[in-house]
């Protein structure tokens, strides 16, 4: 009985860098959708699949990054820090494919899967190549 109370110690610390953790990708999400020229749920409430698998892509490439911060960080302040810096990273990412290809976001706005699919795969290399570069 006392290990089982021993480890449910550990249970607040979880809620908290959990809520955090929710918090930060929740306000991440809210700032990529309000900087793409497109309404991603709009689009996905349509079917429009090219919109879905970029978004898609995108979030993983946020979620990676951010558990590895959690993951790495040893203090709640930590982890925001951490956690800013890499899905900063994920942002960017997005502007400077729309700098390479400017006719990206037309193209998810129109369903082209091929572009979405580009999209979301190269916001979830770059979200893998930032988690782990937080290993250091």
């Amino acid at each position: 009985m006392d290990s089982l109370l021993d480890s449910l110690q550990g249970l607040a610390p979880f809620a908290v860098y959990f809520a955090v953790s929710l918090v930060m990708l929740a306000l991440s999400a809210a700032v990529y959708v309000r900087i793409t020229p497109y309404r991603e749920m709009d689009l996905i409430r349509q079917g429009n699949m090219a919109s879905s698998v970029s978004l898609s892509g995108a979030l993983l490439g946020m979620v990676f990054p951010l558990s590895a911060a959690v993951s790495q960080s040893e203090t709640l302040l930590e982890l925001i820090l951490w956690g800013v810096i890499s899905l900063t990273v994920q942002l960017l990412t997005y502007l400077i494919v729309r700098m390479l290809v400017p006719r990206i976001s037309e193209g998810i706005r129109q369903g082209v899967t091929a572009q979405g699919v580009f999209l979301g795969s190269l916001s979830l290399a770059v979200g893998l190549l930032n988690a782990a570069c937080m290993s250091y």
